[in-house]
């Protein structure tokens, strides 16, 4: 069973919005019946040139539903413009959250979304094909369309991208090229964070500057190296240049934890926050 917030099932017990505009100013339609998911959007401009009305008729599960009922209710009121700068983060969010595997279901209803606009803004009925050869067959992933939900939403892993547009849970076949295009971002990000680091290399971090930086690292940089071996890190203390942390799950009690320790995270953190850094394990 999947942990719904109680906002979840209330817009897909409650559905708002469900039905048809007639003779809509937008309208825009993704997913497929075949491949489980399916939302069409439709929306009506006031004279005022904000969405005064806006509808939505759906085929999938008890997120697929939510997602697109809050949709509606958040762009209500909006410019065009306004509701085209909506995220799929921004749907999870107004939600409470989703359960990390059905997070393509908010994916879904921002394409929804754009669709629609790009509908209002040219006429065209036809949908939106993102240029670059499909990866996944299976669910007719495009490489470019994983490439922009990784950079949207911070995404390190293949289940990752598999939970938030569904390339990679059909076959599995395409998982290699998943891999490839992971490892682009992320090397696209660390030539970025190596770039703002040098801007501010000479600036003093503060304790709450130095605390998020080493956060923002383990999330980033670290956790996703520790769980694919089935482990795990929590972050316990900054104390000055030391950074206290305790190793979960396999990497707890393991005969390598102190080459992790030296060999990957203090190696991460001297390299995105300060190179003054080490690293002790508490154990608890």
């Amino acid at each position: 069973m999947w942990d719904y917030t109680g906002k979840v099932m209330d817009h897909f017990r409650n559905p708002r919005n469900v039905g048809v505009i007639e003779k809509p100013d937008g309208v825009g339609e993704v997913g497929s019946l075949a491949c489980g998911d399916a939302l069409r959007l439709m929306f009506k401009l006031g004279p005022d040139g904000r969405i005064a009305d806006v509808k939505f008729q759906t085929f999938g599960c008890a997120s697929a539903i939510a997602s697109s009922s809050a949709l509606t209710e958040m762009i209500k009121g909006m410019t065009v413009e306004e509701a085209g700068k909506v995220t799929n983060q921004d749907i999870a969010e107004f939600l409470g959250g989703l359960p990390e595997q059905k997070m393509h279901c908010s994916v879904m209803g921002r394409e929804a979304l754009e669709a629609a606009i790009e509908n209002y803004r040219s006429g065209s009925t036809e949908k939106k094909i993102l240029a670059g050869k499909v990866v996944c067959n299976c669910f007719g992933v495009t490489g470019e369309e994983i490439e922009r939900v990784v950079r949207e939403n911070g995404l390190s892993t293949v289940e990752q991208v598999t939970n938030y547009t569904k390339a990679g849970g059909g076959c599995g076949k395409c998982k290699p090229d998943i891999e490839a295009i992971l490892e682009k971002a992320r090397a696209e990000r660390l030539e970025a964070e190596r770039k703002a680091g040098a801007k501010t290399a000479s600036k003093k971090l503060t304790v709450i500057e130095k605390i998020r930086l080493i956060e923002q690292t383990i999330e980033r940089e670290i956790r996703p190296l520790l769980k694919r071996d089935g482990g795990d890190i929590e972050l316990i203390d900054v104390d000055g240049n030391r950074v206290k942390v305790a190793l979960r799950g396999m990497c707890a009690g393991c005969q390598v934890a102190h080459f992790t320790l030296k060999d990957v995270v203090e190696v991460k953190l001297r390299e995105f926050v300060s190179s003054e850094l080490t690293v002790e394990e508490v154990r608890e």
